[in-house]
């Protein structure tokens, strides 16, 4: 089980200097106390930043924001889990415990990785309403009570990169975009004003790095810290994207 009862806890940290130097494992041995997350046994290296040899070192770099599992940036490999330090209780991990950053994104320092490709990919579905203008526009369309009920669920993605992580389609050798800027095609795709760019979101994922790419491996879905059904919506989307195919290969109809 995990640290209770016991007196100090055991962490073993991948780190790296910089995104050209190689990767290392450093032992580390902190105080217990009780209800600790991950964050809380980082925080204690960075006051006293001494190893287990009892050298000192610098303090591990890790990226986080919100510490409340909303926005996504403490995302690490937790005992070879992507997950949320914030969220992750020491009381519930095995030890020692291993943290590890996540693979799939540049490592920039020590749990510190770059998500831009995640971000790029955002852009590249226009995950967003477009409305021009800074005057008031009045109220839009309003949303059916049963649409928003499922759209509400795909906008808890918080883009912490967790299935990316897992999705064993997304690496350094592939253009997929993943899970996470797919199931926001379908959040917006579904919004009375956002519809309005319907296709063109379509298209997006009709290409290079799209829904093609996607393997149904189904491991997004079991890493997701919101619980999102990302399998359901590349479902539903795989038909939108099939219906596109033929208005464009026939015309409107």
């Amino acid at each position: 089980m995990g640290a209770s009862g016991k007196n100090n806890i055991q962490l073993i940290v991948t780190r790296q200097k910089d995104m050209n130097s190689a990767p290392y494992e450093e032992e580390f041995v902190i105080p217990y106390r009780p209800n600790m997350n991950v964050i809380s046994a980082l925080l204690e290296i960075r006051r006293n930043p001494i190893n287990a040899k009892g050298e000192a070192t610098t303090a591990v770099v890790w990226e986080s924001v919100c510490l409340e599992e909303v926005c996504g940036a403490c995302s690490m490999v937790i005992n070879g889990k992507p997950r949320q330090a914030c969220s992750t209780l020491i009381d519930q991990l095995e030890q020692p415990i291993r943290l590890a950053p996540l693979k799939t994104f540049p490592v920039i320092r020590d749990l510190w990785v770059d998500r831009e490709r995640m971000f790029d990919a955002l852009k590249k579905v226009k995950a967003w309403i477009p409305i021009d203008g800074t005057y008031d526009l009045g109220p839009g369309p309003r949303m059916p009570e049963k649409t928003r009920q499922w759209a509400y669920e795909l906008s808890k993605c918080m883009t912490c990169g967790c299935c990316l992580e897992a999705c064993p389609n997304v690496n350094s050798k592939s253009k997929f975009m993943g899970p996470a800027p797919i199931q926001q095609v379908r959040l917006f795709n579904a919004h009375p004003t956002g519809s309005m760019n319907k296709e063109e979101r379509l298209e997006a994922i009709m290409g290079e790095g799209g829904i093609t790419n996607c393997g149904n491996s189904q491991n997004c879905v079991e890493v997701c810290p919101k619980g999102i059904p990302l399998t359901t919506s590349i479902a539903h989307l795989n038909r939108e994207t099939t219906i596109q195919s033929f208005k464009n290969f026939f015309g409107s109809f």
